[in-house]
This record gives C-alpha cells, structure tokens and sequence, in this order.
C-alpha cells in the first residue's frame, strides 16, 4: 500500500479557470488535454431549476411589491447571508510523491474520478454544476463547485440555499467551534475517499499535526483571517457607498435651494401684479374714447398678464417636476440609510465575534505548541491518532445502530 496525505481546501469558485477557458502561471497548456470535464453547468440555470417553484410561490404571499423578488441568484450575489455556491479542492499526496505526470499521479487520478462518482449521491443537498480533475499541474486534484440547498424552510423561500442547513439535513449537526457542521462533512469526504483509495492500493496517511487537527487551528484560523479581509472590503464598499449617498445629499440641497429662489421669484411676480403699472389699469382719461383706452391702455396689460401666465406656468411645472424628484429621491436615500445602517451594525456585531475567534483560536495553538514541546510531535501524533480512531468507530458503530433502529 502506497501511504498517502488527503487534503481538502476551500477552493476560490474560479469556474473559467477550473474549466481551462484561460490558463494560469501554474498549468501546463500541453497537458490540458489530459484534464478530466465531468460537468460545466451555467450556474443560472442551476438556480432555476433549484429555487424557480420555490421563488413562485414566495412572491404569490407578498403584498409588498418592494419584497418581491424578481432573480434569486441575483438576490445572494448581492446579499450578505449566504454565498452563491461553494468549491472544494481534494487533493492526494503531493507534488514530491505524486507528481501529474508519473504513474502514481495517474493512479491517484483514477482514484479521484471513483471518489467524485459517489459525490452527488453521498451529498444530496449539494448540487454540483462544475468539477474537473487537473492533470496539467504539478499534483493532480479534482475541482467540485456545488450550491447548498436546503427544503421546508420556516422563513424566506421554502427551497432556499444555505450551506448550514444543507449539512444539517445530511446529518452532519455542529456542536462546537471544533465540530462545526463543515469540519464533521469534511472529515466523512475523506473518509469516503480513503475507502476508494484502498481500491486502488493506496493507505490514508495521517501526517504532522494531521489534516483533522489542522481543521480546527491552521485552517479555521486561515478561513477566519479571509472572512475578516472579506467584511474589511465590504465596510470599505459600504464607506464608498455612504460618501455617494452624501454627495446625491449635497445635491439634492442645491436642489431644494433652488426650489426657494423659485418660491422667491413668485413672490416678486406677486408684488408685482399687484403694484407695477404695467399690470394694472389707470382711470379712463377725460374725453378719451372707449376705442383708444382699449387701444392703449388694456391691450397693452393683457399682452403683458399672457406673458406673465405663461411664465409662472413654466415656473410652476420646473418647480413640482423637482418637487418630485426631490421626494423620490429623499426616498430612496432613506431606504439605503436603513439598509447601510443595519448593514454597518450587522458588520460590527461579526467583527465582534471574529476578534472573539481570532483569540480563542491563539489560545488554541499557544496550548497546542506547548504541549507538542513538552510531549513531542510523535507523543501529540500518535494521541490523535488514536483519538480519530476512536471516533471513526463510534461513528460505524451508531451508523449501525441506526440501521438496526430502522
């Protein structure tokens, strides 16, 4: 049996790359073809096939037009809860044992293909629309991206995506920072694959301070780390937006000032009807005839109060168009004052509990290097080891049970 390490890591979702529609520093463009396409589905149509029945009836329940919702991807992109879909990179061995282009490598690629084979059963609630496995690169790996999804929600659409509840719903139910709902799922994953590994004359090797204990320190400290620059570069989008929002405020003034100077230029209209003489009529000159005084005395004035109508009317129709959209406007900006004030309270209550993680966690390895120092790694090791062995077969043994109950 060939001794080999098993990782997974949470991979960026780069589908074009994954599918080789561009090539990276890293690959080898002659040895593309080797790569292995399972599947490359548009992850739109992914989403209608998933959520459209769902969204349907969601929408038929809302009598407010603003909680519609018109494209659910759409509606997670843009959202903060959930990402629209999730990627795992599983790798076997590495660069130095398994190298792409030695006969090991090839051998651990047909283990990969066996391994993914079983993936959509194992895992009903993730929808997998891309995987590939890479043979132009130094190790070979598989690439599977897949939408969690849960059914019979209480809230929100009744088919909604949530990686959490998705794991939940295929038994995996997290406990502790240590026993979250994705370390228990990724631990079974590589499970699964070392089975499949046996098959093809490989032995799961559990290395240094082995991938499990890594889960709980080096990688959860890594995916809290790049969940802190993630929120750092939405507070920073949600300053942009709030300085745009100031800067429509600023003109909106400008606006409503203008809207004064026109309220002002009515009332010197005003004044003026009522004490200009080229408004108003004089007292009917002594033996002047009715003729000439209409000649030159009214028409003159009626002239001037058409000019004068039309004049206001144009004032009045500019000054209710602003009107409105000073409204509309001072409208929306309310709606994303509430919305960025819930989003910035929302964010801070999150870097409140990822400064809490980030300390655990040092505590976690300061406790974890001193007892690797006072009892040596292979003392550590060989704990784990028996610790993961213990669990793996109460694991079999309550799957058993189980069985058995059913």
């Amino acid at each position: 049996m060939l001794k080999r390490t098993i990782s997974v890591e949470v991979g960026k979702g780069s589908t074009n790359h994954n599918s080789r529609k561009f090539n990276a520093k890293n690959t080898d463009p002659e040895r593309t073809h080797l790569n292995t396409d399972f599947c490359n589905e548009p992850i739109k149509a992914v989403y209608h096939e998933l959520f459209d029945d769902a969204l349907e009836r969601y929408n038929a329940k809302q009598k407010r037009s603003d909680r519609v919702i018109s494209d659910y991807y759409e509606h997670i992109v843009t959202g903060h809860q959930e990402k629209p879909f999730h990627e795992i990179i599983i790798q076997i061995g590495n660069k130095d044992d398994t190298g792409a282009e030695t006969e090991i490598g090839k051998q651990a690629e047909e283990t990969l293909a066996e391994y993914y084979a079983g993936f959509q059963e194992r895992n009903p609630q993730l929808r997998v629309f891309s995987a590939h496995i890479h043979m132009d690169e130094a190790t070979p790996h598989l690439h599977i991206d897949f939408v969690p999804f849960m059914t019979g929600s209480k809230r929100g659409l009744n088919t909604r995506v949530s990686l959490k509840q998705a794991l939940a719903m295929q038994g995996f139910k997290g406990g502790t920072r240590e026993e979250t709902e994705w370390s228990q799922w990724v631990y079974s994953e590589k499970e699964a694959l070392s089975i499949v590994m046996e098959r093809h004359g490989f032995e799961w090797l559990h290395k240094g301070t082995h991938e499990k204990h890594l889960s709980v320190y080096d990688y959860e400290k890594k995916m809290r780390v790049e969940e802190v620059a993630e929120l750092t570069e939405k507070a920073d989008g949600l300053k942009k937006e709030i300085d745009d929002s100031e800067h429509t405020v600023s003109m909106l003034s400008k606006r409503i000032a203008g809207l004064e100077e026109g309220k002002m230029e009515l009332d010197d209209i005003d004044k003026k009807l009522t004490s200009s003489p080229e408004y108003n009529l004089p007292d009917p000159p002594v033996l002047m005839t009715a003729k000439s005084y209409k000649t030159k005395f009214v028409d003159p004035v009626i002239r001037a109060l058409k000019e004068l109508v039309k004049t206001i009317l144009v004032k009045f129709f500019q000054i209710r168009s602003e009107y409105s959209r000073v409204l509309d406007n001072n409208g929306r900006l309310w709606r994303e004052g509430e919305n960025l004030r819930y989003e910035v309270d929302r964010l801070r209550e999150e870097n409140k509990d990822l400064r809490h993680v980030n300390s655990e966690l040092r505590k976690q390895n300061k406790d974890h290097a001193l007892l690797r120092r006072v009892f040596g790694n292979e003392e550590i090791d060989k704990l784990i080891a028996q610790a993961n062995d213990i669990r793996s077969k109460e694991r079999v043994r309550s799957k058993k049970y189980m069985e058995q109950e059913l």
